[in-house]
Formats: C-alpha cells, sequence, structure tokens
C-alpha cells in the first residue's frame, strides 16, 4: 500500500471505530427513552383509569344513597349527605332553576358524563355529572374534576422530567459501556497500525486479549498474518530468484552483442540484427527492472531525461517498421528531466509509443515534449467508448487488436507505473482520428 493512503486508511479506520461506539452510546439512549416513555405512558393511562373507575364508582353510590333517601323521606327535597360532591335534585314539573343555572344537563341521560369548558373569566374547567332520572324526581351528582387535573398536570411534569432524567442516566451509562466494550478493539486495532512488516515474523496478538469475541479476532488475525508474512516472504524470494535467472541470461546476451558490435567490418544486415537484439537486450532489462520494482512497490532512484529516451524508443521502432509508410517525429522541449530511472521511463512511455506505431498503418507518430507533459500523437482508428472503459484493465485488448500480439498487460503497467511515481496517464481521441496518450509528470520537489 502506498505511504501517501495510509492516514487516509487510518482516518477511515478512526471514523468506523468512533460509528460504532456512537450506535452503542445511541442503542442505550434510545433503548433507556422508550423504555421510560413507555412507562410513563402505562403510569398516567393506569392513574387516569383508576381514578375514572373511582370516580365513577362513588357518584353511582351517591346516586343510590340520594335516591334511597328520598324513597324513605316519603318524597320530601332531603337527599343523602354526599363525599366531596354536591346534590341536586329536581322535579320534572319544576325544572326552572335547572334550566336556569345548568341548562346543559336538561338533555343529560342516566349515567356518568363529563363536562368541559371555560367560565366567564376564560378559566377550563372540567367536572362529572351523574344522572338518575325518575318519573318523580330527577337526580343529580356533580364532581369538580379540577383538583384531579392538577394532580395529572403535576404528575405529567414529573413523568416528563423523569424521562429526561433516564435518558441522560441511560447515556452515561451507554458511553460507559461502549468505552469498556471498545477498548479492547481500539488496543487490537493499535497494535495493528504500529506493525509496518519490520520484523519476519510479527508478534502474535492473541495472548495479549482475553478468550472473548476480540480474542477470537485476534486469533484470526494472527493466522491470515502468519499466511500473509508466508506468501509475502515467497514472493521476495521469488523476486530474487528471477531476478537474478532473467538478469544472468540478459548479461551474457549483451556481451556478447557489445563484442560482436566491436568486431570491424560487419556486414550491414548483420550489424542491423546485432543492433536489434541489443536494443531488445535492453528492453528486456528494463521491463524486468520496473516490474520488480512494481512488485516491490518501490521506487528506484535517478533522473531521466525525456526527450533523449522518447528518441531512443522511436530509434528502436524505425528500425521496425520494415515497409510501413509511418514517420516518427520528436519535437519540443529537450530540458525537461524527471525523477525517475530511465528504465521505468522506457518503459511507461515505450508502451504508449509502441500502441500508436502499432496502430497506425501510414501517416505519422508524433511525440512531442512539454513543460512537465509528454504527448503522443497517433493517426490509428481512434478510440472507441468500450476502449475508454476498460483501457488500463489489465488483459484487455482493444477492438481494433485484431490479431496482433500482445497480452493485453502493457498499459496495465504504464498506470501502475504512474501510481508508483505520482504520474498521471490520459489517453483520449484526437480531434479527427486516431489517439492522444498524454504522461504529465509529478512536479519536482522543493
Amino acid at each position: 500500500m502506498p505511504e501517501t493512503a495510509l492516514p487516509e486508511v487510518v482516518r477511515r479506520r478512526g471514523r468506523y471505530r468512533r460509528r460504532l461506539r456512537s450506535r452503542i452510546i445511541l442503542s442505550f439512549v434510545l433503548l433507556g427513552f422508550c423504555l421510560t416513555t413507555l412507562f410513563a405512558f402505562a403510569t398516567n393511562w393506569a392513574r387516569m383509569r383508576v381514578e375514572n373507575q373511582l370516580v365513577e364508582d362513588v357518584m353511582n353510590r351517591n346516586l343510590d344513597a340520594s335516591w334511597q333517601s328520598y324513597m324513605r323521606s316519603g318524597g320530601t327535597d332531603v337527599v343523602a349527605p354526599v363525599q366531596q360532591m354536591r346534590a341536586f335534585l329536581f322535579r320534572p314539573d319544576k325544572l326552572e332553576g335547572l334550566r336556569r343555572d345548568y341548562p346543559e344537563w336538561e338533555g343529560l341521560q342516566d349515567g356518568i358524563h363529563t363536562i368541559n369548558g371555560e367560565d366567564a373569566e376564560g378559566k377550563p374547567f372540567s367536572y362529572k355529572v351523574g344522572v338518575r332520572k325518575t318519573p318523580d324526581a330527577w337526580f343529580f351528582i356533580a364532581y369538580d374534576m379540577g383538583q384531579a387535573l392538577r394532580g395529572e398536570q403535576q404528575l405529567n411534569r414529573a413523568l416528563f422530567l423523569s424521562v429526561i432524567i433516564f435518558s441522560l442516566l441511560s447515556w452515561v451509562l451507554g458511553w460507559w459501556s461502549a468505552s469498556r466494550v471498545m477498548r479492547p478493539v481500539s488496543d487490537l486495532a493499535s497494535r495493528l497500525r504500529a506493525y509496518r512488516g519490520g520484523a519476519k515474523h510479527p508478534e502474535p496478538l492473541a495472548p495479549r486479549f482475553p478468550d472473548d469475541e476480540v480474542g477470537q479476532l485476534a486469533e484470526a488475525l494472527d493466522d491470515y498474518s502468519e499466511r500473509l508474512t508466508e506468501v509475502v516472504q515467497r514472493d521476495r524470494e521469488f523476486n530474487a530468484d528471477v531476478s537474478h535467472e532473467l538478469r544472468t541470461p540478459l548479461a551474457v546476451i549483451r556481451g556478447a552483442t557489445e563484442l560482436l558490435l566491436a568486431r570491424p567490418n560487419l556486414d550491414e544486415k548483420v550489424l542491423q540484427r546485432l543492433q536489434r537484439i541489443q536494443r531488445a537486450e535492453q528492453q528486456c532489462s528494463d521491463l524486468i527492472g520496473s516490474l520488480l520494482l512494481l512488485s516491490r512497490n518501490e521506487r528506484a532512484q535517478g533522473s531521466s531525461n525525456v526527450a533523449r529516451v522518447a528518441e531512443q524508443l522511436l530509434e528502436s521502432h524505425r528500425a521496425q517498421l520494415g515497409g510501413k509508410p509511418l514517420e516518427l517525429v520528436l519535437e519540443g522541449s529537450r530540458e525537461l528531466v524527471v525523477d525517475a530511472p530511465e528504465s521505468a521511463l522506457s518503459v511507461a512511455l515505450g508502451n504508449l509509443i509502441g500502441n500508436a506505431v502499432k496502430y497506425s498503418q501510414e501517416g505519422r507518430v508524433l511525440v512531442r515534449v512539454g513543460a512537465n507533459a509528454v504527448e503522443v500523437i497517433d493517426n490509428g482508428p481512434g478510440l472507441s467508448e468500450k476502449d475508454a472503459a476498460s483501457l488500463f484493465q489489465r488483459g484487455y485488448r482493444g477492438t481494433h487488436a485484431g490479431h496482433s500480439q500482445g497480452g493485453g498487460i502493457g498499459l496495465s503497467i504504464v498506470s501502475r507505473l504512474c501510481a508508483l511515481y505520482g504520474w498521471q496517464v490520459d489517453i483520449r481521441p484526437g480531434k479527427e482520428r486516431g489517439v492522444i496518450a498524454t504522461l504529465t509528470f509529478a512536479p519536482e520537489q522543493p
């Protein structure tokens, strides 16, 4: 993983950890809030139901007592005393007082009724009325609910305060629990971040954690780390073996070619073939070096003149044109120097020039060196939308590849080299036809 990507990964991990802790705290707060709210609602509902039931039972008993007292008195206006209530008796033939003082009672049927409204001063009132109508007399029992309403308001305020207090307590408990739960996870993440692959075998994590879910995660990470270390070790050994086994025959080819080229009076055809072998050996050496750097994700030190490397690549392709009517042209700045070895630049730029030469059947291929970039412009068949979307995928071969040789990995290697050195590569269709490939280099560090 590139070093520049590590801070972003660390930030994402920290954000996910905070989100997990926040979710735990939020779960506790929601649980406490919902349970307290449900309890408050149930308490208020039970209080109202019990209170109404008790009031109605008392009112019904007082109505019965008033009727019995009326019957025992032989039809006089005497009624039994009423507990915390007011009793009224009206004869059916004398309802003037009822219509004057309590007009809303006249139409009420037998039973218990609730009357709500506002008085002359605009203050709300509420009371219950018990009604018992007989042919001889109408009995009314009135119970003022004002005190009950004030008690209900006080209870509601107490319940609302309880919801807030218990929600705050749930938040404190959730924060404490989340800290306890997340501490081993944070410790595990810190130990993983602290390890940078310096040791051949990383220190096991599982012995440092209890035998719980985090411990099981640590064991799985240890197992994965062990297998990954074996893979990395095999990869390093393979790279070292490949580097040695490939560079040795290339060195032999290079030495033999230099000895043969040093001979005087060589035939022109033999000379051209030897030079072609020499160029092919140099291209193989550059490619092997670049691939080994990519496999180790390391930058090689050095500097390269872009125009000189481009001229060498164009000269190599001129020798392989055969009879193709194609002109290879270099123009632009000769002073652009990039902070990269010639082998890496040769592989990246060589793939772009090689594709331009391969797909252009006539006309010219122009390599233009700018202030901080180089463009490769050809007169080939152009670029389709499908090619533009998949051009840098490993193994992808363009729609115009036909039966040409190649495995479709050239531009993938270019893309990986650009990511390694901080360059940018862009391939777009030309104005009329062909393709324009642009390789933009990273600015020089101060």
